[in-house]
């Protein structure tokens, strides 16, 4: 079974000051940063993913600051860089066809944000036929809002990761993947 890690948007628009800041990212990026030097020394593949929007929308806007992957898990020469403009990882990208060149059969994933693209690139790589495994430590996400109430990123993020382990993915501790 070949794997791969698929860093999704650890991009300095969701740190702070950036324009769609999140809970904790700076602790989920440490994680994801471990899950890389993994990677990196076991020679696995690596897969960042890169949001940039369409003109007109005031988020991870080409040329700024907030597009750029964030230091902690800045992409080597050599790994692979994909952009792409929708939630899903696989919509509009060569991400598949990658995957499938490698003979990937297994992702293992992490980033930002837990309700939207990690969620989205999860279920089609499940619905595409990998195994996977998204590393909930190493992703985050924010506060949201739904008919006047008020929902706490944590409160976001476990429901997402429960509703994924329910049958797209396993869901693992940084720590409890790096031992296995």
């Amino acid at each position: 079974m070949s794997k791969a890690l698929l860093l999704i948007d650890i991009q300095k628009e969701y740190f702070k000051n950036g324009a769609l800041e999140l809970v904790n990212p700076v602790a989920a990026s440490e994680n994801a940063q471990k899950l890389l030097e993994h990677f990196r020394k076991e020679n696995n593949t690596v897969i960042h993913v890169q949001h940039i929007s369409p003109e007109g929308v005031p988020f991870f806007i080409p040329g700024t600051e907030g597009v750029e992957i964030h230091e902690n898990v800045k992409p080597l020469a050599g790994e692979k860089v994909i952009t792409k403009q929708f939630p899903n990882s696989f919509r509009g990208t060569d991400l598949l066809e990658y995957l499938q060149s490698k003979n990937i059969t297994e992702l293992v994933i992490a980033g930002m944000m837990t309700h939207m693209c990690i969620d989205a690139g999860t279920r089609a790589a499940f619905d595409f036929g990998f195994e996977c495994a998204v590393i909930g430590d190493a992703c985050a996400t924010r506060d949201l809002q739904i008919n006047g109430q008020n929902v706490k990123a944590a409160d976001v993020h476990n429901a997402f990761l429960a509703a994924l382990e329910f049958s797209y993915s396993k869901i693992l501790t940084t720590a409890d993947y790096l031992r296995s």
